[in-house]
């Protein structure tokens, strides 16, 4: 997924809720089961962390927090009053969204931005993994970012971009080469 779409996608989510679980998504590379179990205590603006406690395989890490995502949260935090849970069930105060309503609000923000394919929390993960490489960070980073024990499973998340491509210049255009001379040609081949 585009940068131009998940703008698109943001645009498109009116609702403050929704619109702060995309971002936090996309933001973080958070697993929707990670983001449903997220406290309000888990937030640490002056460390500018998240603590992800309920991570696969019940291993914990921590994520640096964006400070534009900290203040989006800092917003949704005054308007929801959340106490325990960060994205708390509407049906179930007590409880946090279950994964199914966040793959739904997913489905239908990339419906309403007319993105063609089926969005879901993991999309965004991916995402964010893709445009950190692309944005020059390394992969041992976006590996501790995303959780995973083994750095072969960060390498298939990640797809090259074109742009990523054309800008890696080739170790040959460094070399310091005299200039060919055409018009010594002896038959040889050089």
């Amino acid at each position: 997924m585009s940068v131009e779409q998940i703008t698109r996608i943001l645009d498109c989510t009116h609702n403050l809720k929704h619109w702060t679980i995309i971002a936090t998504l996309y933001a973080t590379g958070l697993r929707c089961n990670e983001l449903r179990h997220l406290k309000v205590t888990d937030i640490d603006s002056r460390q500018m962390l998240l603590h992800v406690r309920e991570g696969k395989g019940c291993v914990a890490r921590e994520i640096g927090l964006s400070p534009a995502l900290l203040e989006r949260l800092k917003t949704y935090y005054r308007w929801q009053r959340p106490s325990d849970w960060l994205f708390p069930s509407r049906q179930r105060p007590g409880e946090p969204l279950d994964n199914g309503t966040i793959r739904n609000l997913c489905r239908k923000a990339g419906r309403r931005a007319a993105i063609p394919l089926l969005v879901h929390p993991h999309l965004f993960r991916h995402a964010c993994a893709t445009h950190m490489l692309d944005g020059g960070a390394d992969l041992r980073v976006i590996q501790v970012l995303l959780g995973h024990a083994d750095i072969r499973t960060t390498a298939r998340y990640l797809h090259v971009s074109l742009e990523r491509l054309h800008a890696a210049s080739s170790p040959f255009d460094g070399l310091q080469l005299r200039p060919i001379d055409s018009s010594h040609h002896d038959g040889r081949q050089r």
